[in-house]
């Protein structure tokens, strides 16, 4: 299972944009399941709907709820990273620990903001 970050979706989405082109087609050749976070959809709803674009098509992607494991998880995920010098934030903590318990993979072009977790287990693409 893939995850798709933000960024991935913001890129995804611009139809002129090359870079959300060669994603979409990475995602494509991989075959496996796509969907994307419940904190995920919340920065791209909020970003469509405050420049007045459509939101229907991002509506029909499969989303991942953050439960009580995730919250859990991420608390650990963003104390130890403190505690390692390498802060992060907490929402990135949150859509790390669902793509976690979940057992999929992240990704994203925001890796810098996520490395800090590949030591706690997180798979990125």
């Amino acid at each position: 299972m893939i995850v798709l970050d933000t960024d991935v979706l913001i890129e995804i989405l611009d139809k002129k944009s090359e870079k959300g082109s060669q994603a979409f087609d990475q995602i494509l050749e991989s075959g496996e399941e796509v969907t994307t976070t419940s904190i995920n959809l919340h920065e791209i709803l909020y970003g469509l709907q405050k420049y007045g674009k459509p939101v229907q098509e991002i509506l029909q992607l499969p989303v991942l709820a953050y439960r009580a494991s995730d919250a859990e998880l991420s608390s650990r995920l963003e104390l130890e990273a403190e505690r390692t010098g390498t802060p992060i934030r907490r929402t990135d903590a949150m859509i790390a620990a669902i793509t976690m318990n979940n057992e999929a993979t992240l990704f994203t072009f925001d890796q810098k903001h996520f490395i800090p977790l590949e030591t706690q287990g997180l798979k990125l693409h």
